[in-house]
């Protein structure tokens, strides 16, 4: 730079006569200099104009950020524009808001369903007990009655506890896991349902093939039952429920449960997994509503996956395909 300025200030002394050299080199610095800050100047503005619009998308995902809470997790970003980087930032911040919010509204409905669960048996458990205590001349007969609509109401939250300890059980994971049989897991489930079956007049088939597995055997055990219960008590007299056991070609385990019944919608086949959702909205007070709801906790659990689909004939078919062990 220095340099320049020598060159340039002795070409205008040997053009220019006199100080005129002088006034031109003192002239033309000021005019760079002008030229420099208006450069600058400019330079800032659009940088700034730049930088604000690049990180417009930055603020507006901090607002929502901001505005997200228990109460309000429908904010959304909703970025528009070009799919660069910040717009799959922002649609992946909505996706995660779209899983908190069926998570959270799932939570809810839950809590819901379960204190409803449980008070129903708790306000008939109530209503006995004052019918009885506001008649002092009830006789023997009346008492039993009133005992045996507390022993139902008991059984029904026992039952209704049980499933949701075996639920928030399933959801945590595996605590040990061992090398299974799912035939063996298969016939065991099913010496637990033959007495149910045979007094709903429902034939229980099973037919079993060495399928190895790792896993809880408790829990498949459970997964087992309820759907050969969930399949016996959707039924109808002489109907049937079939169970049987496999291993694939590529060493998964498979369990397939089917069963005849009524129809059943493809909308509604949607929703069974959901808790306290019931078939037909049974109200004899043998289940919970919570048994395949189990089955899907138990299958995510194990790392499986779970297939149901409704029988053009009635009734459901049911596949659960557990991964090869080791894999």
């Amino acid at each position: 730079m220095a340099a320049s300025y020598l060159l340039l200030r002795g070409y205008l002394r040997d053009t220019l006569p006199g100080n005129f050299a002088d006034d031109a080199l003192d002239e033309l610095l000021t005019q760079y200099a002008l030229a420099f800050v208006g450069v600058m100047l400019v330079a800032l503005a659009l940088g700034w104009a730049v930088a604000g619009r690049a990180l417009a998308p930055l603020r507006t995902m901090t607002a929502t950020a901001r505005e997200v809470s228990q109460d309000r997790l429908d904010r959304r970003i909703a970025l528009g524009g070009p799919r660069d980087e910040l717009r799959e930032l922002a649609d992946t911040f909505d996706a995660m808001l779209d899983r908190l919010q069926d998570s959270f509204d799932g939570q809810r409905r839950f809590v819901a369903n379960a204190s409803h669960e449980l008070r129903s048996p708790l306000t008939l458990i109530r209503a006995e007990a004052d019918v009885a205590l506001a008649n002092p001349d009830a006789d023997e007969a009346e008492l039993r009655a009133m005992a045996e609509a507390v022993r139902m109401g008991t059984e029904r939250m026992e039952r209704l506890l049980e499933g949701l300890l075996l639920l928030a059980r399933s959801q945590r994971g595996l605590a040990r896991r061992e090398p299974l049989d799912l035939a063996e897991v298969c016939e065991r489930a099913a010496g637990h349902v033959r007495g149910e079956a045979a007094a709903a007049r429902v034939e229980l088939r099973v037919a079993t093939h060495p399928a190895p597995v790792t896993g809880d055997a408790e829990l498949l055990v459970r997964l087992v039952e309820n759907l050969l219960e969930n399949g016996v008590r959707h039924n109808r007299p002489g109907g049937w429920v079939a169970a049987g056991t496999a291993s694939g070609l590529r060493g998964e385990a498979m369990l397939e449960v089917s069963n005849s019944g009524p129809r059943i919608e493809p909308e509604a086949v949607r929703r069974l997994t959901e808790p306290f959702e019931r078939l037909g909205r049974r109200s004899d007070g043998r289940g919970a509503g919570l048994g395949l709801s189990i089955v899907r906790s138990v299958v995510d659990a194990h790392g499986g996956e779970l297939a149901i689909t409704a029988r053009e004939a009635g009734g459901l078919a049911v596949r659960v395909t557990f991964p090869r062990p080791g894999s």
